[in-house]
């Protein structure tokens, strides 16, 4: 009788390590579901590199933006429009090539992406943001973004344009680019170029 309570007791024991041990794997296996590894870009440019996190939460603008980068979409494309204090803006097809003096700022890929304006998401000193024209529905142009360059941040830009992303490294370089000369239209004197974007990580 005892050694039949024994092998009762043995055999519950086991079942229970095995439900413990079942439900921790299964809660491991939904964590690495539910957090995606985060994507990272480098921007090559004329002024030195910067490395940019793409956030899960905005996962239409981050899929769009690494469309665009394995693309090539972005190699050779200016940064046409730096304000010292506020942003330095890129990604317009039109300034590829583009001659001295031409305004830039109005081209895009032909479409737009819904807004995913997220409250958490704010626009710090190298905040990644979607460009937009100015429509109710705050739809992002499909290629064009700016960075913050104000070491306060752009707060009064919160809730009004998409922030999908962050400079991880290179804020030097975003220094630079946004103390460059630059004419009446906010367009560098001398061109600032995209040389290279790729994904660095996944």
């Amino acid at each position: 009788m005892k050694k039949n309570l024994f092998i009762i007791v043995a055999v519950v024991s086991l079942i229970g390590i095995a439900a413990i041990l079942f439900i921790t794997l299964s809660k491991k296996n939904t964590e690495k579901m539910e957090t995606p590894k985060e994507t990272v870009v480098l921007l090559q440019t004329s002024s030195g590199n910067i490395k940019l996190k793409l956030y899960n939460e905005t996962h239409l603008h981050r899929d769009n933006f690494v469309k665009l980068v394995e693309s090539g979409f972005y190699d050779g494309l200016l940064f046409h429009r730096v304000i010292r204090d506020f942003m330095i803006q890129g990604g317009d097809p039109e300034s590829k090539d583009a001659a001295p003096g031409a305004r830039l700022g109005s081209g895009s890929p032909g479409y737009t992406i819904p807004a995913e304006i997220k409250p958490q998401l704010k626009h710090k000193k190298g905040a990644l943001a979607a460009a937009r024209t100015n429509n109710p529905e705050r739809a992002s142009s499909g290629s064009q973004f700016y960075i913050v360059h104000n070491n306060e941040g752009t707060p009064h830009l919160d809730g009004q344009y998409t922030v999908f992303g962050e400079t991880i490294e290179g804020f030097d370089v975003i220094d630079k680019i946004a103390s460059v000369k630059k004419d009446a239209a906010d367009r560098p004197e001398e061109d600032v170029k995209i040389i290279k974007a790729s994904i660095v990580k996944r």
